[in-house]
Parts: C-alpha cells; sequence; structure tokens
C-alpha cells in the first residue's frame, strides 16, 4: 500500500484526475491564482513528494516537463476505503453504508447503481457455484 497523500498534495491530485497532464506551472496557477508572491517552490516539493510516493509520474522528454497521476482517483479511493473500514469497523463496509443511507448521504440513483452491481456480482458468484 502507498503512503498517505496529505490534503496539499490531494489538490495536486485532484487536478491532475481531472487534467490528465499539467505543468508546474499550470499546476501554480490553477491552486494560486491569487497568490501575492511566487508559490513555485511550494508545488515543486508537492511535485517530488507524490513522485516519491509512486501516485504521479513526470514526463520529461519535451522542454518543460509534465506530471500525469500514475494512480486512478478510483484506486485510490478504494485504497482509503478499505483502509478507513478496516480501522473504524474490522473491515465491514455494512456499517459505512448503513450510515450513509440513514443519514442520507446517498441519493436514490446512487442506491439504484450500489443495487444493481450487488445484483450483477451475486449472479456471478451464483453461476461459479
Amino acid at each position: 500500500m502507498k503512503p498517505a497523500i496529505a490534503n496539499s498534495e490531494l489538490a495536486i491530485m485532484e487536478l491532475l484526475w481531472e487534467n490528465d497532464c499539467l505543468t508546474a506551472r499550470q499546476i501554480r496557477e490553477k491552486l494560486y491564482p491569487d497568490a501575492k508572491k511566487s508559490q513555485h517552490g511550494t508545488v515543486q516539493k508537492l511535485l517530488q513528494r507524490l513522485e516519491e510516493k509512486g501516485y504521479i509520474v513526470r514526463d520529461d522528454s519535451e522542454f518543460i516537463q509534465r506530471f500525469k497521476a500514475r494512480v486512478l482517483r478510483l484506486e485510490y479511493v478504494g485504497a482509503q476505503l478499505e483502509s478507513l473500514t478496516s480501522k473504524l469497523t474490522s473491515g465491514s463496509i455494512a456499517p459505512l453504508i448503513t450510515h450513509l443511507v440513514e443519514q442520507r448521504k446517498i441519493s436514490v440513483t446512487e442506491i439504484e447503481q450500489i443495487q444493481a452491481i450487488l445484483e450483477a456480482y451475486k449472479g456471478e458468484e451464483e453461476s461459479h457455484e
């Protein structure tokens, strides 16, 4: 499992997930559009940490370096959910889903999507028996 991502690093990951590939300057301009002083060093340090952790890849085949997410958003979310459920509920996701449904954090559309996924999974399991 990869090391955790800090909130400041997650902001960069969000940009890369949304934009596919960006330069450090583009990231800096999106993160700090109204900055009074340059945030170049901050962005470079965050990019370096994300690269060291294995979350991004640097493309330096051109004059200007570009950065791209190495980990898909869904992969990261899944790993974080597994870690959270392991810590809080001994690995059971049922309490999490129950809470989200009871607190009205999941829409009817999302519930229908989850039901379809569960039905498809159940059908696969039954066909393997």
